[in-house]
């Protein structure tokens, strides 16, 4: 039994090869500066796919800055990246009015000046570096898609994503995003250090090349159609009833927790989890190769989507488990 939406027509199933025809493009593209970090690369497409925002978090020098700048180079849209500070204030992300002056007939006004949030693909370098004031004004913007001055509200462009990074290690400094703010995010992807044979493949291009120029991949209304047909990916009542039951697993006052895991989560995942389990396996289940979604799509995007929306107990931070093996022992 399939739910409601869900037909592909023969135009549908174009644009789904075109989605794993441009994925490998994409792929292709970014071997040219990238080593390695495939399944990352897969789920940052994802991400654009289902419309979403991400937060990259891992040790420095690891390429997160790189990465998410190379993939903005493969698609025909605005990028702007911020660099934040304890300095940046919410005007400095979003704009504001500055006075201006009629060189003719010297009358004053206002004009609104927008800031880098007002391109489609917008890179939050460091995003914990900068006060909550203007985190919020960012996280803001991420959910209503438009930023409000004064009390002229400005719409933000199509398509629109937030791919911030974060760095772990140092926390001196750092306002680190409370959960609440964290949920707005569509998946969280950890980058590790490489392997011995990509360490060395990257020592070797990094030294020996110039600068590489990667060509566009996906135009904004090619995307924009991939995510509408994304949408239409037949999802069985089966593995919506599995998204929802994992997503219920995290939860301490569920009757549906695992025992094991009781004394482990201080609390767990809101159903804006189980949407985007579903939402996210249905592209995977596309770049995959399928027209529909199996309960292996959604225990893959499990990690990416339920690893900042779980909050461990001391309990288990004493034990040294990290929030992919509560998942794992959920699944």
């Amino acid at each position: 039994m399939l739910t409601q939406e869900n037909t592909l027509i023969e135009s549908d199933l174009e644009v789904t090869q075109k989605i794993q025809t441009s994925f490998a493009s994409i792929k292709a593209e970014l071997s040219k500066v990238i080593i390695g970090l495939d399944s990352e690369i897969e789920q940052i497409f994802i991400t654009l796919l289902c419309g979403g925002h991400c937060i990259l978090e891992g040790a420095p020098g690891l390429a997160k800055t790189k990465l998410i700048s190379s993939i903005a180079c493969l698609l025909d849209l605005s990028f702007k990246r911020v660099q934040f500070t304890p300095d940046l204030m919410p005007g400095d992300l979003t704009g504001s009015e500055v006075l201006q002056q009629d060189m003719e007939t010297g009358e004053r006004f206002f004009r609104f000046q927008e800031g880098p949030l007002f391109g489609n693909f917008v890179l939050a370098d460091e995003v914990n570096r900068t006060p909550p004031k203007t985190q919020s004004a960012l996280l803001e913007a991420m959910e209503e898609r438009q930023v409000t001055i004064g009390q002229v509200t400005h719409p933000l462009p199509k398509p629109f994503f937030v791919l911030a990074t974060q760095n772990p290690i140092e926390q001196e400094g750092t306002y680190p995003l409370p959960e609440a703010q964290l949920d707005r995010f569509m998946l969280k992807i950890l980058l590790n250090y490489p392997s011995a044979e990509d360490e060395s493949k990257i020592v070797e291009k990094a030294s020996s090349e110039g600068r590489v120029t990667l060509e566009p991949v996906i135009e904004g209304e090619e995307l924009e159609a991939m995510q509408r047909v994304i949408r239409k990916v037949p999802i069985s009542k089966t593995c919506v009833d599995y998204a929802a039951a994992v997503v219920r697993r995290s939860r301490p006052n569920s009757a549906e927790m695992p025992p094991e895991l009781v004394d482990k989560i201080g609390f767990g995942a809101g159903p804006r989890a189980s949407i985007f389990l579903a939402s996210s396996a249905k592209a995977r289940a596309v770049l995959h190769g399928r027209q529909h979604v199996t309960t292996e799509d959604i225990a893959a995007m499990a990690y990416p989507i339920l690893r900042h929306r779980i909050a461990l107990t001391f309990n288990a931070e004493s034990e040294g488990l990290s929030p992919d093996e509560i998942i794992s022992h959920m699944l």
